[in-house]
């Protein structure tokens, strides 16, 4: 199976299996001598775990990361990336692959299971393997050391919709997203979407969401006008991830209901001389290359496929069957795509960032 790295100057490969012994990422281009230790991943690793709430599966995992190489301790004793690639391990330690030994010759509606079967000829049913949502604990891990590429950069996500239901946007306050097991920035939705998401729970159903990440201290100039556009490579690294399905920059679809009037985003000579945007529809991306102004992105992330639901489908021998999916599962997957969200955008910040200061010296 190939394609498993992303990126150009700061490159992630990842590797690993939902339910094999471990998995992880070698991130290859980080600078050396910054400062990085395991603490400083597990910070953003624990946010994504599994089992924090009743709200996400309930499989236990620590999610410790181990870091196998490329640091090292200089002269004040302090752990400090070396300039080559950094290995880093995350182990699984509560598999119950027995859960998923009534669906080992059956395919999931809506999963990748049938496609994975017909263009390699084998699949591990356990989870999912490789398509399983798992796998963005990696993606997590590096993007932890992205962050450390862009010190200057913020980098912070929230889920603004679940189901038909969205935030009031009036409401919006970051300093909520830590406080309810949603990362909702509006504090009435968070508990409304308690009672909506426990029924489908109970239900043994699932249901999406829209997830909103937003990245400030971006100056002017990252990017490339043609085929290294920022949002263009932003928008292939959330596609990237697990049952994301949509992706928008800015105002996005809803552009296309504005004139050029609205559209536009208006400018004025600020005190220092730099411009002052009196709006940001493009999401803080012109032309492909960031204008100054906070990155703004949202992807959409569709249900969680393994539901106890039955639903029509066929097996591997070619007969029509039923598959109703046991075992433990995230009623709304987009809860733990969050911090994932986040972690690819400071992938792909410190990439531009890496490539930007090559191109300008």
């Amino acid at each position: 199976m190939s394609h498993n790295s992303f990126g150009h100057l700061f490159r992630v490969t990842t590797f690993g299996e939902s339910h094999g012994p471990a998995l992880g990422a070698v991130v290859d281009g980080c600078p050396p001598r910054i400062e990085l230790t395991a603490a400083e991943i597990q910070l953003f690793l624990d946010k994504r775990k599994p089992g924090q709430s009743r709200f996400t599966t309930q499989r236990r995992e620590a999610d410790e990361v181990r870091i196998l190489s490329g640091v090292f301790a200089d002269e004040k004793g302090r752990q400090v990336t070396t300039g080559t690639p950094i290995a880093l391990m995350i182990e699984n330690t509560d598999q119950r692959s027995k859960d998923y030994g009534e669906i080992a010759n059956k395919y999931r509606p809506g999963h990748a299971d049938y496609v994975y079967d017909a263009k390699y000829g084998i699949r591990d049913y356990r989870g999912g393997g490789r398509s399983s949502a798992r796998e963005t604990a990696a993606r997590v891990a590096a993007g932890a050391v992205a962050r450390k590429v862009i010190p200057a950069v913020t980098i912070r996500g929230a889920m603004v919709q679940i189901g038909p239901h969205k935030i009031d946007r009036a409401r919006f306050d970051w300093s909520e997203v830590e406080k309810n097991p949603f990362f909702c920035p509006d504090k009435d939705a968070a508990a409304r979407w308690a009672d909506y998401l426990d029924d489908i729970r109970k239900a043994g159903s699932s249901v999406g969401a829209v997830i909103e990440i937003e990245a400030t201290g971006v100056p002017v100039g990252w990017g490339a006008p043609i085929y290294g556009k920022l949002d263009s490579e932003l928008a292939a690294a959330f596609m990237s991830i697990n049952a994301v399905k949509g992706v928008e920059i800015g105002a996005g679809f809803a552009a296309a209901e504005l004139t050029g009037e609205t559209n536009a985003d208006e400018m004025r000579v600020g005190p220092d001389g730099a411009p002052i945007f009196l709006s940001n529809n493009a999401g803080g991306v012109l032309g492909g290359i960031s204008t100054g102004q906070p990155v703004v992105a949202r992807f959409a992330v569709k249900p969680t496929s393994s539901i106890l639901t039955p639903r029509r489908s066929i097996d591997r021998g070619g007969h029509d069957t039923e598959v109703a999916t046991r075992g433990r599962h995230d009623p709304c997957v987009g809860i733990r795509a969050v911090p994932v969200g986040e972690a690819m955008m400071a992938c792909v910040l410190a990439d531009q960032f890496l490539r930007h200061r090559a191109q300008m010296g």
